[in-house]
């Protein structure tokens, strides 16, 4: 299969590192034009230069927006008006331990409305100017990365849990809206993945440790995901090939859909 997105322009939010850095590149090497997003000019510009040292001849852009605020999405959208693939990627989480329902009684107001601002309405702003527009063109791909937190809710992160559903919800929703439009509307979910957040969390547990990110990788799973099938950690590569496919051309019969790439995680869904 050779996906080729010649022509379009992907903003794809949050892409300065993990999934979202590993989706812009893929989409960039199918030959889209990408428009990375992050909050500081700093990271911006330094995931730009690695990612044209890497992909020569990608077209490729910038903005420095905050989309945890109405504010920031504005910004995002007067310096890329329009798009024909929007990746709804940008997100965070707080991971804590958990000993017992008192540590969800703990987790403040701010962290959930804070979670809710990144993770949900980053999504529902970006969607909401531009799926009209790829719906008046007749085509257009959205795609959100949820999570299989999103069903396999984490006791530890119910705060993320709560968005990650609410994205499904979101992607199933807009995916009924634009039907038979010739634009669709996907959720990806992700399991564990050397990402930046979870990837950064296991390093700092290997250290603190004494063993090797693979061995506190592997505790992870074991204590927390034990239902794994592939037994390890995806990585943001891995996860970025579904979503650049779920933005191409040959996935135009796949839309409301929830794409796993768990590592088998999730037993059943129904």
């Amino acid at each position: 299969m050779i996906i080729d997105l010649s022509g379009r322009t992907a903003v794809v939010t949050g892409s300065t590192a993990g999934i979202g850095r590993a989706t812009a590149e893929g989409l960039a090497r199918a030959g889209a034009a990408v428009v990375v997003n992050g909050r500081t000019p700093e990271r911006v510009e330094r995931a730009l230069n690695g990612m044209r040292h890497a992909i020569p001849g990608a077209t490729l852009t910038g903005v420095a927006a905050d989309l945890a605020t109405a504010e920031g999405a504005e910004a995002l959208i007067a310096a890329a008006p329009d798009a024909d693939i929007l990746v709804n990627n940008v997100g965070t989480a707080f991971l804590r331990d958990y000993k017992g329902v008192d540590d969800i009684a703990a987790i403040p107001d701010a962290d959930w409305l804070g979670l809710f601002q990144l993770n949900v309405m980053s999504g529902v702003r970006a969607s909401r100017h531009y799926l009209p527009r790829m719906v008046t063109k007749g085509w257009g791909r959205v795609v959100f990365v949820s999570s299989e937190s999103a069903v396999n809710i984490p006791k530890e992160m119910l705060d993320y849990g709560m968005t990650k559903t609410a994205q499904l919800a979101i992607s199933r929703g807009l995916a009924e809206a634009v039907a038979g439009t010739g634009v669709t509307v996907n959720a990806v979910l992700p399991g564990p993945t050397r990402s930046e957040i979870l990837g950064d969390f296991m390093v700092k547990q290997a250290e603190a440790n004494g063993i090797t990110q693979e061995e506190a990788e592997q505790g992870f799973l074991a204590a927390m995901r034990p239902t794994t099938l592939i037994k390890r950690f995806a990585t943001t590569e891995e996860v970025a090939n579904m979503i650049v496919y779920a933005c191409s051309e040959q996935a135009a019969a796949t839309s409301g859909a929830a794409l796993r790439v768990d590592g088998g995680v999730v037993r059943f869904v129904a």
